[in-house]
């Protein structure tokens, strides 16, 4: 059933868990990611991306969302990711959206502030939910670049919630776009995290927590991949942050991974083979693998 932020995030931060916001830019991650959440039992958000926008369609990959979260119990959100054109999110929330994300936080204070206004006042309107963001994550991922973090201030966060009335706050706490890299041990500012919860009441959601496990790289590596090996945000400061306030949390650069070396593998083991429904079977099935564990970690398996 389609629901918006308001409707499982709430409950999310008031009893300590995170509900996973999933990545998706066609038919088989989306089945992948329902279908996980519906043998957990979970709440989950489906994210889609502006590029995923411009590769599928507006109108086409909210009917592929739609039609497979009006069918199923367990509550699904269909969220535009890091919108930045207000004209966008109109476009988005006409189509059948059911929440928005309007990422100003490539701008001052203020002119975030008061876009990030505009954009929670139309939306209300129409019953839509509205994240927002302040501070900024570096790294670069699906259009979404910056050279370096720019953590939040507690201050600004609070004025920020209060004035624009949004419903939900992405933060910055030390994560990064993309497949992350460090230079030394994996920090997260929980200190920071830790006050902005203590002067912002409404759910946070952290960006840029992509695990990106070694397994998984080393899995689509043995199969031809060459992709990097990263140090990922480690499962402890994931539990660490949901437990000081964290309820949202944004996956998208593991599952494509993940997507890409299902593929390879499959391929690589069966050369002969040219179906493509069978090909991508085994990638929806890894997927749904990754977001099982993602559910689990975040604590909000059995939470429909």
């Amino acid at each position: 059933m389609l629901v918006n932020l308001n409707e499982i995030l709430p409950a999310a931060r008031k009893n300590n868990y995170a509900i996973g916001h999933f990545n998706t830019s066609n038919l088989e991650i989306t089945q992948a990611i329902i279908t996980a959440a519906e043998e957990l039992q979970a709440p989950v958000i489906i994210g889609v991306s502006e590029k995923a926008i411009n590769y599928a369609g507006l109108l086409q990959i909210t009917d592929i969302i739609r039609g497979l979260a009006e069918k199923t119990r367990i509550p699904v959100v269909i969220h535009l990711d890091h919108g930045r054109d207000f004209e966008l999110i109109k476009e988005c929330i006409k189509a059948g959206f059911t929440s928005v994300m309007i990422d100003g936080s490539y701008l001052n204070f203020k002119e975030n502030l008061n876009l990030t206004k505009r954009v929670v006042d139309y939306a209300h309107t129409k019953n839509i939910s509205v994240e927002a963001e302040i501070g900024r994550l570096g790294g670069v991922e699906d259009g979404i670049n910056s050279e370096k973090n720019i953590y939040t201030e507690p201050e600004e966060a609070e004025i920020f919630a209060e004035t624009t009335g949004c419903d939900a706050l992405a933060i910055a706490i030390g994560t990064s776009h993309g497949a992350y890299k460090f230079k030394g041990k994996p920090r997260l500012r929980t200190d920071i995290l830790k006050e902005i919860a203590d002067r912002v009441k409404i759910p946070l959601v952290l960006h840029g927590a992509s695990g990106v496990k070694p397994k998984w790289v080393n899995y689509a590596n043995r199969f031809g991949a060459k992709i990097e090996k990263t140090s990922g945000v480690p499962d402890r400061l994931i539990k660490q942050a949901i437990k000081n306030g964290i309820a949202k949390i944004n996956v998208d650069t593991d599952i494509r991974i993940t997507f890409t070396a299902g593929i390879r593998e499959f391929l690589v083991k069966n050369p002969m083979e040219f179906d493509p429904r069978k090909i991508l079977e085994h990638s929806r099935k890894m997927i749904s693998r990754v977001v099982k564990e993602k559910i689990t970690l975040f604590g909000s398996a059995n939470k429909v």
